[in-house]
């Protein structure tokens, strides 16, 4: 869980920072720990990824729906 960066030869500080927020950000070090920072009911887990997951499926469908229109017959 944890990032380590070492330092390259002729590399600054924030050239440093930089690439050590970027591997943080791609190991999702942050997001991880605000999942654990308060008790979640394994109930309320389960509601909250199901939720999620018709969501998803919604917004697949309206994709769908949008890739593909209606046609629309002419009457002339």
């Amino acid at each position: 869980m944890v990032s380590v960066t070492p330092k390259h030869p002729k590399e600054t500080i924030e050239q440093m920072l930089r690439r050590f927020k970027r591997a943080v950000d791609n190991a999702d070090i942050i997001k991880d720990i605000r999942s654990k920072e308060f008790y979640e009911k394994p109930t309320t887990v389960r509601k909250r990824k199901k939720a999620a997951a018709k969501k998803r499926h919604q917004k697949d469908l309206q994709t769908q729906r949008n890739k593909f229109p209606p046609r629309i017959k002419s009457h002339f």
